[in-house]
């Protein structure tokens, strides 16, 4: 196997999805391409698309770094490695690109070295690299993914997203970056607000395990992070307000922003006033956006492994599938 090239293709993901605050995640139905094997010589950092602009190309990598990982982990020696990768996530925009960098590292990684570690190890990496299981719990298992944390281990439970189920996103040109939208949160909340978030994230996945999505526009509100995180997305607080009079089932920040999110009944025929309602509304602020029409992302990582021929390219092997 340590001679082997691994491919990899990861989902998205949405955190938090209104009031569960590093909890509740979403796989979603864009994605990121890892492709990795060993080589006798230094080691090579492809990066493909205008996305990946600005992240290191040597071993200060975050995929390389965590490839490292994996190998310690399983006791292999594998120092140098050719890495290749190809996103449509877009960075910094509350769409777990972070995220679906560690999973496809650890799930490439685990593969070149035989495959030594659990789906469950990875997912405790995966945790404590990101400091939350939200985004990595749903890119890594796909589908609606609760998940707790207490800084030693997680623990998940995975949700299959209603049929019906379609998801709207506004994403803002400008980045936001995950510290800086921490940074905006209280240190202290009130009880009232804490038991509203409790209440309304446990009817959420009530409502999620149930397929009951009229109880979504209800339970999908929060006053723990996003009313203090609004300042920081001109046109949010108008759009958590009134998408769902537009359209939507429910709304929410993506994670940590500045993308807008919003559930949609899939037989809606409301979809392009809730579409021209987010652009309109941030456009009103001054701020340029990109709408997008996505789905739940079913499963998670999709791993393929490539023996002996290895004329076709990187690009080549993952054409067809890319939006770019």
């Amino acid at each position: 196997m340590l001679n082997s090239q691994v491919l990899v293709k990861v989902p998205a993901s949405t955190a938090n999805l209104g009031p569960g605050f590093d909890t509740l995640g979403m796989a979603l139905s864009l994605y990121a391409w890892i492709q990795m094997e060993a080589v006798d010589g230094e080691t090579v950092i492809e990066l493909y698309g205008d996305g990946l602009n600005g992240i290191p190309t040597n071993k200060s990598n975050l995929i390389y770094k965590v490839a490292q990982m994996v190998f310690e982990e399983a006791g292999v020696h594998i120092p140098e490695i050719r890495i290749a990768m190809y996103s449509d996530i877009p960075l910094t925009r509350g769409l777990g690109s972070s995220a679906s960098a560690i999973v496809g590292a650890l799930v490439a990684a685990n593969a070149l070295a035989g495959g030594p570690l659990s789906e469950d190890k990875l997912f405790q990496m995966a945790s404590a690299l990101e400091g939350h299981p939200d985004n990595v719990g749903a890119s890594l298992f796909g589908g609606i993914v609760v998940s707790a944390w207490d800084g030693i281990r997680a623990e998940k439970v995975r949700i299959v997203p209603h049929e019906n189920l379609e998801v709207l996103v506004a994403i803002p040109s400008f980045q936001l970056s995950t510290e800086k939208a921490r940074h905006a949160l209280p240190a202290k909340l009130d009880m009232k607000d804490a038991v509203y978030n409790v209440a309304s994230s446990s009817l959420l996945v009530a409502a999620f395990a149930s397929g009951n999505l009229e109880l979504i526009p209800f339970a999908m509100r929060d006053k723990l992070h996003q009313p203090y995180r609004a300042p920081l997305v001109p046109g949010m607080s108008e759009i958590l307000e009134q998408a769902t009079n537009h359209g939507a089932l429910g709304v929410a920040l993506s994670g940590a922003g500045p993308t807008l999110l919003t559930l949609v009944d899939r037989g809606s025929d409301r979809k392009a006033e809730l579409e021209s309602f987010l652009l309109r509304t941030l456009e009103q602020h001054g701020i340029e956006a990109q709408t997008m029409w996505l789905a739940p992302a079913l499963n998670g990582p999709e791993l393929s492994v490539v023996h002996g021929d290895r004329s076709e390219s990187f690009m080549e092997r993952i054409k067809g599938e890319v939006k770019a």
